[in-house]
């Protein structure tokens, strides 16, 4: 793939400056991947590799895929975990320039969307941890990519391509939904593009994303169209005030995630899109529009009545960030350093924070700490707790705790999870009349467990710290419990190498 990039530094005759920058950038990340413990997301979803489905409660299976992709080349550690995300955001930024390029010929712009691109801490964060952004985002870019090369060609044969990346993002997170609004908003609106619709490739290329999305219309079929109903049941309404609350935490999530000018360099490239299409019917601006429109619609729209995660708008900022490379005016140019700059610098911060915790932050001011900080620690006196009271198993109620524990524990001790989700998996069950302790963190209250009969251990023998360096994370309390008919739903968990 040839791209142009900045003055005198074409692919096919000279080191391309740009590229090299990416290639050491990817290089970090990958470090960094294998550095960093993993959450307790990243775990359930190994969890999921280990269970091969057409679909799970939460999300479509291609994170599964990814992890098990990884582990199979990189083994099941948190690199094996990881790998395909520092690896996917390289080719997806490679994608993203070459559809600067073809949207928007002559601009030099491709090297400077995906700079963008990379400078935000959606992708900073994204490349060093796998969820299913992850491989959502870099199929949204390969279709976007397709589509780009379909237009600028007219080579109606990308279509199947772009068909086929489609059906990669639907398997990776719902929202993938847009993707295929989007497009055939774009399609029937505009002119250029409609010519498209007379032309079979079109037509194969929805047939075949719909096929590929087919085993997760299969899964939830048979499970009580569960996953869709989990995620169509998200709406509530907290009421005017809530909603404002709601709204502000939408806009200044995405303030801090794009970090400040980029963000406001793509909200200036949009409006620059709005008006290329509004005065010159621009067909590449339009199809910037209709993947950012819609979609910033629906989560203003889904602010009204519950919150908005963070990280879901980030299909957005893509095509955002094309915009903002080529259809900036003059005087905003000067900005693209300085939003560059910001942008890395608070990735850099991010990630010295999240490996070496210079600033002992408490954890409601640092992520990092509430999310990665002292897993193994917190393993290994786990372990040596359930050699004391000489447990068979471990169990957790909550699937991330029990996951990370299934991940880290010794081989030999056997992780149980509670949690009506597992009922979903196709994993054994625990044995009747092993006896075992159930950690719980003490977030959760001084309710009872939802293990029946289990027995708490008072004073400092049945309390463990998770703690980063001195920094408290998270303060957990053991019960001691024996497995029984009756209980809720549970699971017996896959080890590494097992």
């Amino acid at each position: 793939m040839e791209l142009r990039g900045f003055r005198n530094a074409g692919l096919a005759r000279h080191v391309n400056p740009w590229l090299v920058a990416l290639l050491a950038l990817t290089a970090l990340r990958l470090m960094l991947a294998a550095i960093l413990p993993l959450s307790p997301d990243e775990a359930y979803y190994w969890v999921w590799s280990r269970s091969l489905q057409g679909g799970y409660l939460d999300h479509p299976p291609m994170v599964a895929i990814f992890i098990w992709l990884g582990t199979a080349l990189a083994g099941e550690n948190a690199l094996g975990v990881r790998l395909l995300g520092p690896v996917s955001l390289f080719i997806g930024s490679l994608m993203l320039a070459r559809t600067a390029e073809d949207l928007f010929p002559g601009r030099s712009a491709g090297p400077w969307a995906a700079a963008l691109m990379n400078a935000t801490l959606f992708a900073a964060l994204g490349a060093v941890t796998m969820t299913p952004d992850t491989p959502l985002l870099f199929f949204w870019v390969a279709t976007l990519w397709a589509v780009a090369r379909a237009y600028r060609s007219g080579n109606a044969g990308w279509w199947l391509v772009a068909g086929g990346f489609a059906g990669g993002a639907l398997l990776s997170k719902y929202t993938a939904a847009l993707l295929g609004f989007g497009l055939v908003l774009w399609l029937f609106f505009m002119p250029e593009a409609r010519r498209f619709l007379a032309r079979w490739q079109l037509w194969a290329g929805g047939a075949l994303a719909v096929a590929l999305f087919s085993p997760v219309l299969f899964w939830n079929a048979a499970h009580e169209w569960a996953s869709f109903a989990k995620q169509g049941g998200r709406t509530a309404s907290g009421g005017a005030g809530q909603s404002l609350r709601w709204l502000g935490e939408l806009l200044g999530g995405q303030v801090a995630l794009v970090t400040p000018l980029v963000f406001l360099l793509c909200v200036v490239g949009i409006a620059m899109a709005a008006r290329q299409v509004w005065r010159q019917r621009d067909t590449g601006a339009a199809l910037l529009l209709a993947l950012i429109l819609p979609g910033a619609a629906i989560f203003v729209w889904q602010a009204l009545g519950s919150r908005v995660q963070g990280n879901w708008p980030a299909i957005l900022y893509p095509s955002a960030a094309i915009a903002a490379a080529a259809l900036l005016p003059a005087h905003w140019l000067r900005l693209r350093i300085p939003a560059l700059a910001l942008g890395f610098a608070m990735a850099g911060a991010a990630y010295l924070q999240a490996t070496a915790a210079p600033i002992p932050l408490p954890r409601r001011q640092d992520p990092t700490l509430a999310r990665l900080g002292g897993w193994d620690g917190l393993a290994a006196d786990l372990a040596r707790a359930a050699q004391r009271e000489g447990a068979a198993f471990i169990a957790a109620e909550e699937y991330g705790l029990a996951s990370g524990m299934a991940f880290r524990l010794p081989r030999e001790m056997q992780v149980v999870a509670m949690d009506p989700r597992w009922r979903f998996f196709t994993l054994p069950q625990p044995p009747d009349g092993a006896e075992g302790l159930l950690i719980r963190s003490e977030r959760r209250g001084d309710g009872p467990p939802l293990w029946h009969g289990a027995i708490r251990i008072e004073g400092d023998a049945g309390r463990l710290i998770r703690a980063r360096r001195g920094q408290e994370a998270e303060a957990y309390r053991l019960f001691r419990v024996t497995t029984a008919p009756g209980q809720p739903p549970s699971a017996v968990l896959p080890r590494p190498g097992r």
